[in-house]
């Protein structure tokens, strides 16, 4: 199984922040986002290498600091891939740079797991992947326990197995709390399918879109994710995840 971390984006929103320094090399509580995210992949057994997609700007950066973490996590084999892009008009889009990596660097024969590398929770996520490996795809859920709140997010339902029956991006009127985060496990047997999505000239943007595209022509499943998930979209967000996981250091 391969780990592709998503951090090819801009953040235009949290500028000036972002504008000399990615998102996921922000910290949070004294470390970079993007290290939460792996703390807590670390310890997912059979990772072949771990992939960061970036642009042009910051791909050096995640070199620099991937070279630093793999001191602290010696198990873990990292390469950055530079999608090419150079701001946010010629960006990939998240989809894109999915794509991208799984045709470039070749990775079809594998399981492959999808996370953003600004995707913050606070406990390990190793079941996640344990259970995953049993269905064909997996989205990772998080219940935000407001119908108001859900509304900037996606709305996912289940049946009674936890397959997707219902995926549905900033609903108007959600039928749940219940939200998929960017958090994704693909069997390699799937992964084709993800050349279809693009071949067919979907949206390459927001990985979402992959989900409601997907969850009608495969067995899509679902696991809860536990503990805390925060998504982080600007300078007070930003600021509340300082505080709550300051606690969890």
């Amino acid at each position: 199984m391969n780990i592709l971390i998503l951090a090819a984006g801009y953040a235009t929103r949290l500028y000036p922040l972002t504008l000399n320094k990615a998102k996921p090399l922000l910290e949070v509580a004294g470390k970079p986002m993007i290290e939460w995210v792996l703390d807590n992949l670390a310890q997912i057994p059979d990772i072949e290498k771990v992939y960061i997609v970036t642009n042009n700007k910051f791909a050096k950066d995640f070199e620099a600091w991937s070279e630093e973490y793999a001191k602290r996590q010696p198990k873990l084999s990292f390469k950055t891939v530079n999608d090419g892009s150079t701001n946010d008009q010629d960006k990939l889009g998240a989809i894109g740079d999915i794509h991208f990596v799984l045709n470039n660097e070749k990775l079809l024969s594998s399981d492959l797991l999808v996370v953003a590398g600004d995707n913050l929770f606070n406990k390990p996520v190793t079941e996640f992947a344990e259970h995953a490996k049993n269905h064909p795809a997996t989205l990772a859920l998080y219940d935000v326990g407001d119908l108001e709140a859900i509304k900037k997010y996606n709305n996912v339902t289940t049946d009674e197995t936890g397959r997707i029956t219902h995926f549905e991006e900033k609903p108007a009127n959600p039928g749940g709390t219940m939200t998929g985060i960017a958090l994704y496990y693909y069997r390699k047997d799937v992964l084709p399918l993800i050349n279809q999505y693009m071949k067919e000239g979907n949206n390459p943007d927001q990985p979402g879109r992959l989900v409601q595209w997907l969850y009608p022509r495969v067995e899509f499943n679902t696991w809860e994710v536990p503990g805390i998930w925060f998504d982080i979209g600007s300078k007070e967000t930003l600021d509340e995840a300082n505080k709550i996981f300051r606690q969890f250091v």
